[in-house]
This record gives C-alpha cells, sequence and structure tokens, in this order.
C-alpha cells in the first residue's frame, strides 16, 4: 500500500487528537485537517502543537489546515490524503463515514457512529460499502487494550478458571458492567473544555449511546470471542431507564470556556441548572445471557481518581472481576473470586498456569490470594493508560490496512449488534425515567 496520509475531519472532540499523540511508521507526518472555523477547531490545533512541542518523545506533525462551509465537500473533492480520522458530532457522524467509503477513503471512527435504531441499515450499507470498496472502516474501540480487560476475557473463558458463564437472570445477570466517566476532568495534562453542543443530547447522544458502545463491545468481544454476533437472532433487550445528571450554569460556563446554556437544550433546564440527560440502566441478553449495563457521567471525579469502570462476569466456578477503589489507588484491578471457599487452592493453580500460557505476551503476571480472592498482579509497565490506547487501536488499524484480509469477519456483524444494544436501548429507556439508578461497584 501507499504511504499512509490522514486527513482528521471536523474534531470536535478530543479523541480526535489522540491519534495523533505519537508518530506511526509509514505514517506521512502531513496532516490535512478540514473543518469549520471556530472552537473546536482550535482546541484540536492547540492539542496537536502540545504534542510536538512537548519535552519528551516530541511529535513531528505538520497540520494544514481547510476551513469553510463546504469543509467535507472540499475533502472528498480534493483527497490529499487516504485516510479519513472522524471524531466530533455524532448526529449524522455515520453520513460522513458512508460517503468516505464511497468515495474510497478508509475511515478511523470514534464511536459512536450511530444515535438512533433507524440508522442501522446506514450503518450496514457503509460497512458494506468497505468491503466492496477494499477499504477498511474501523470503529476506535479502545477498552480491548486496557490490561485488566484484556486479561479478563483470557480468564472468564477458561473453563478450569471460571467454570463457564451461566446464563444469570434478569434481576441477577450473568454480566454486570458500570461505568463512571466525569464532564469535568484532565486530558494529556490540561483541562478538557468542552463544546457547548456536547450536552445537546441530540448531538452527542446519552450515556448508552456513547460510553456503552464499549461496554457492549467488551460484553460481546469477551464472552463469544472471534465469534459473529447476530443482532437479529442472538440479542434481545429487556429493559432500559434513564435519570440526567444536574449541572449548574456556573458548572456548564466553567466546563465550557464560559459558553452559556445553548438554546437547544433550554427545555431541560430547570431553575438555572441544566438536567443532563446522560445516564442510562440497561438489561439485555446476547444469546442468552443476561446482562446489565449501568452507564453514569458524574460531574467530576473525587481526588486522586479518574474514569471509573467495574465489571464482574460471574461463572459456575468463580467470579471474574474488575473493579477500582481507592484503596487501589483507583487502579483497575483484576481478581478471581471462587464461589466456594475450597475451590480456592485448585482455582489459583489455573489461574497460575493459564497467566504462564500467556507468557509471551503478559510476562511477569503472576497471581496470589489475597482477602479471599485470587489477586492478578499486573507489573507496571503494562499499565499504560487510556491515552496510549488510541495509538494501540491506530497501530491495530495500520496492520488492516497493510493486508485487509487480516481484518476479522465478526467485527462487522458485531458492530451491528453493538450498535443495535446501544441505540435500541436508549430508546427504550426513554419510557422509563427514573431520579437515579442505584450503584453496585465498591468505591
Amino acid at each position: 500500500m501507499p504511504e499512509v496520509r490522514f486527513m482528521t475531519l471536523d474534531p470536535g472532540h478530543f479523541h480526535a487528537s489522540l491519534v495523533q499523540k505519537e508518530m506511526y511508521p509509514g505514517v506521512a507526518p502531513k496532516v490535512d485537517v478540514y473543518a469549520p472555523l471556530g472552537s473546536d477547531l482550535t482546541e484540536h490545533l492547540a492539542r496537536i502543537a502540545a504534542f510536538n512541542t512537548r519535552a519528551e518523545k516530541p511529535t513531528a506533525w505538520q497540520l494544514e489546515i481547510h476551513t469553510g462551509p463546504d469543509f467535507f465537500e472540499r475533502m472528498l473533492r480534493e483527497k490529499p490524503g487516504n485516510v479519513v480520522v472522524i471524531s466530533g458530532r455524532n448526529n449524522g457522524k455515520i453520513d460522513l463515514i458512508g460517503r468516505s467509503v464511497e468515495a474510497g477513503l478508509n475511515v478511523l471512527a470514534d464511536k459512536p457512529w450511530i444515535l438512533k435504531s433507524a440508522d442501522l441499515s446506514a450503518l450496514d450499507r457503509a460497512l458494506a460499502t468497505a468491503d466492496q470498496k477494499g477499504v477498511v472502516a474501523y470503529d476506535i474501540m479502545t477498552e480491548r487494550f486496557e490490561v485488566t480487560t484484556a486479561l479478563q476475557r483470557e480468564l472468564v473463558n477458561d473453563a478450569a478458571i471460571s467454570g463457564g458463564i451461566g446464563p444469570g437472570t434478569p434481576d441477577r445477570p450473568a454480566v454486570y458492567m458500570e461505568s463512571v466517566h466525569h464532564l469535568l476532568k484532565l486530558v494529556a495534562g490540561a483541562p478538557n473544555m468542552r463544546p457547548a453542543w456536547f450536552f445537546d443530547p441530540s448531538q452527542q447522544g446519552e450515556g448508552l449511546n456513547d460510553i456503552g458502545t464499549h461496554l457492549v463491545d467488551l460484553v460481546q468481544w469477551t464472552l463469544y470471542p472471534n465469534q459473529a454476533i447476530d443482532y437479529r437472532q442472538d440479542v434481545k433487550v429487556l429493559s432500559a431507564q434513564r435519570w440526567p445528571t444536574p449541572i449548574s450554569e456556573a458548572n456548564f460556563k466553567r466546563v465550557t470556556g464560559g459558553q452559556p446554556f445553548p438554546t437547544s437544550v433550554l427545555p431541560r433546564v430547570e431553575n438555572g441548572t441544566l438536567q443532563y440527560d446522560c445516564n442510562t440502566l440497561v438489561s439485555y441478553a446476547v444469546r442468552g445471557t443476561n446482562v446489565t449495563l449501568n452507564v453514569i457521567w458524574d460531574w467530576e471525579p473525587p481526588a486522586g481518581a479518574g474514569d471509573r469502570h467495574y465489571a464482574i462476569y460471574r461463572g459456575r466456578k468463580a467470579a471474574v472481576e474488575i473493579r477500582q477503589t481507592k484503596a487501589d489507588s483507583y487502579l483497575p484491578e483484576l481478581s478471581v473470586i471462587p464461589n466456594q471457599a475450597s475451590d480456592a487452592p485448585a482455582l489459583l493453580a489455573a489461574v497460575n498456569a493459564r497467566l504462564k500460557a500467556l507468557a509471551a505476551t503478559f510476562d511477569g503476571v503472576t497471581a496470589e490470594m489475597k482477602d479471599g480472592r485470587i489477586h492478578v498482579a499486573i507489573p507496571a509497565r503494562y499499565r499504560v493508560g487510556h491515552e496510549a490506547h488510541f495509538a494501540q487501536v491506530t497501530r491495530n488499524f495500520l496492520s488492516y490496512l497493510q493486508d485487509r484480509s487480516k481484518l476479522p469477519t465478526w467485527e462487522r456483524p458485531n458492530m451491528l449488534a453493538k450498535y443495535y444494544v446501544t441505540t435500541t436501548g436508549t430508546e427504550l429507556s426513554h419510557e422509563s425515567p427514573v431520579k437515579v439508578a442505584p450503584r453496585v461497584a465498591p468505591e
């Protein structure tokens, strides 16, 4: 394949810049940015400039900026690159992706690709067109590269450890995940200013639309590795609820750099406080296995904490759990919890045997009994952090550009299944608003 050259399209979300946090062999340093002139663009340029001027391993990106109201049409006409990176407004994103692949461009796009179940057909067409054109359209699923989730997948699928995951019930699901993100936080060492449109669910989507894509993806990827999921036969969305996170006008201006509430959200402003619809609890079944996801946006994290992820897979012999608590300095920690205390010695031996078999990838990872659970000790070198996962996804994407036959065939149906759950669950949640849903994850 000829040299890869990125084009960045309307970078309204900071994830667009994280793709360029490092350089890649075979990728041209020159990147063309097509976007309307405004704060979204200037924030993106500032992040790339910070990467280029940092003291440790500075990047060397050269940006050429193309602005104007017809920026997308201009990109399709000029096509100075062969890969378009899309991370911004989510409403209408699937149209940008579809037209880009139709033009013969490879696409690396941030989630979510669609917000409504009515757009599943457009998603299917875009993926089919990518297949027909021989280009790669790839979803940025960073959480597959988090070390604890990768190891959790291995332990869940070892019958000597989990005993297999049972079906569970809607009230006690076989899989439960709780994800807590924060509206005000640091990104690349600086406060992350969010555009005012971010708080309009019709543009950004709700919690399950957005963060939920990662959770649904992990469930499929973990329970049924390398297997295609047919959402028409394999998935049933059972129930969903939603509730808002209140944001005062002062806090809204704090996170948007002084912007007032946009007109589009005024119907959800009560007594000077925006009731931001961004939290979703959904229960569904995939191939008969009951799953519950709790997607939460809090205002800002506790001191020393960041976004938090909790995930438990309940097996017939043991549960395999990831948790982030203050006791562990909010680092994600992986444990195996025996269903019967008497099984602990055999389970510990099975975990260590599995980790030994994984030494080529995870050398130095060990297990030990700790407070009645089998704790998986992970060396610090594997804890690279969320921002570094974008480079790992990008390198994976680049390998598919070199040889498209390496792109797994299950990715396409599983994307459809993932977005079926997130869109259908979000729409179902509108029928059952609640004040707040209970949390399960330990603090």
